[in-house]
């Protein structure tokens, strides 16, 4: 079984390596984006002014924020930076090479942190800060190699803002990122405090097996089914009123048709008679003769006079 376990993790070791080597790939190539919108910002510069470059990275970095910082190399030694966002630069501050002037570029990563810096088996209680420092001799300079930078005296110290509290029983711990790629961890001071002695990336995690587990999704309640729904007494007798109500209807207009149809009929054929008792009226009066016990009307003149039809006429 230990052979087994062994065998394992030799086959993962190359993988993880791979993936650690793409993202400080990554972050490097990140740098170097950042680094010239800052130098970007800086027009006419005032030595020791912030200059806000935010506004200047384009869409796909939302979220990201840069600031960039202009020093005289002996101001920032005898006098340091007592506020620069959330860093605080003590005296005593030196970079390697030196250079007459420098510029100290701010980095928040914001929702990027894990993807620039991924961290497993932790999770992050405040986004990723960067401090890199560049020779500031030429503005216009891209692509630009980071000084090393070295706290003689006092460190260098990191005061986060909106620190996620950590979860009961689990301790925040500070996180630093060499510029290899390399994380080192130390102890959180006044519950949002990491302190350096030198430039890089910081935050503040905590490990995830020390997360408790998220609560269980809420069981919905079954959808109750409605009562059926129940005709009144009232609401049936009212509808078979109204059905009995046209049928009779109805049938009542049908009837008064057919009485109107008959009554038309009928007056037709009394008016039909009464032309005809008109009509006989006025024509001659026939005479009277008896024929045995019946009296029926017989003609007194004949109108045309018989023709014997013959060949030969008289």
């Amino acid at each position: 079984m230990g052979l087994l376990l062994l065998l394992f993790l030799l086959l993962l070791a190359p993988h993880v390596r791979a993936q650690s080597t793409t993202a400080t790939s990554e972050a490097k190539s990140l740098d170097a984006i950042l680094q010239d919108y800052a130098f970007r910002a800086l027009v006419k510069p005032k030595t020791g002014n912030i200059y806000n470059a935010t506004t200047q990275l384009p869409s796909n970095l939302t979220g990201v924020k840069v600031a960039a910082l202009r020093l005289r190399s002996g101001s920032l030694r005898r006098r340091g930076v007592p506020r620069y966002n959330e860093f605080e630069i003590p005296k005593g501050v030196v970079e390697r090479p030196y250079v007459k002037r420098l510029v100290l570029v701010y980095q928040n990563l914001g929702n990027w942190s894990t993807r620039y810096y991924p961290l497993p088996n932790y999770t992050y209680l405040a986004p990723v800060l960067g401090l890199l420092a560049y020779n500031g001799s030429n503005l216009s300079a891209t692509n630009l190699p980071t000084l090393n930078v070295n706290a003689s005296g006092d460190p260098i110290k990191v005061k986060f803002q909106d620190v996620k509290d950590p979860p009961l029983g689990a301790v925040a711990r500070c996180v630093w990122f060499d510029l290899q790629g390399s994380s080192n961890f130390s102890n959180v001071t006044g519950g949002n405090t990491c302190s350096t002695s030198t430039q890089g990336h910081f935050s503040i995690v905590v490990e995830s097996s020390l997360l408790p587990p998220p609560p269980p999704p809420p069981v919905s309640p079954a959808p109750s089914v409605p009562p059926p729904v129940v005709l009144s007494a009232q609401k049936s007798s009212s509808k078979v009123g109204v059905v009995v109500g046209s049928v009779l209807g109805g049938l009542g207009l049908l009837v008064l048709l057919c009485l109107l149809v008959l009554w038309v009929l009928k007056y037709k054929q009394n008016k039909k008679i009464q032309q005809m008792e008109r009509a006989a009226d006025a024509g001659e009066a026939l005479h009277m003769a008896s024929v045995g016990d019946t009296k029926a009307p017989a003609a007194t003149v004949t109108r045309t006079q018989p023709t014997l039809e013959h060949e030969y006429a008289p």
